[in-house]
């Protein structure tokens, strides 16, 4: 599992001080690059071997609202990993532990140029899992 500090900036936030939803998705992205990073992987290297990860489906259920200048953390597990594909649970937090938001997203591995789904790589697939 990986772990992300986010803080509520006022531009995530609508005319109420809530974070506005969509803003949630942008969280848990953060919290899979920077697992990515930890494990050494880098978005823009992939890349440059034309391979990249592309959100497939996405499912959010929003718990409490997340307000302006709040700590959040974000949770970052996999649930499951295919050969192409991984199911990544997500949990947004505040400072009480409080679940903000859970989401489940499906991301595709696919060769940039082509944007068809390729295997992941066995050296990532191997770290992934290691770090669960």
């Amino acid at each position: 599992m990986s772990v992300l500090r986010v803080r509520v900036y006022y531009e995530d936030t609508d005319a109420g001080g809530v974070v506005y939803h969509a803003n949630h998705i942008k969280y848990f992205e953060r919290g899979r690059t920077e697992w990515l990073r930890e494990l050494g992987y880098e978005q823009d290297r992939l890349m440059a071997q034309d391979l990249c990860f592309v959100v497939r489906a996405l499912q959010i259920d929003y718990k409490l609202p997340a307000r302006f200048n709040q700590v959040l953390t974000v949770e970052t597990r996999i649930e499951n990993m295919k050969r192409a594909s991984m199911v990544f649970e997500q949990t947004i937090k505040n400072a009480d532990q409080q679940v903000i938001a859970h989401g489940m997203v499906t991301v595709a591995c696919v060769t940039l140029s082509s944007m068809k789904a390729t295997a992941i790589p066995d050296q990532l697939k191997e770290d992934l899992l290691g770090a669960l």
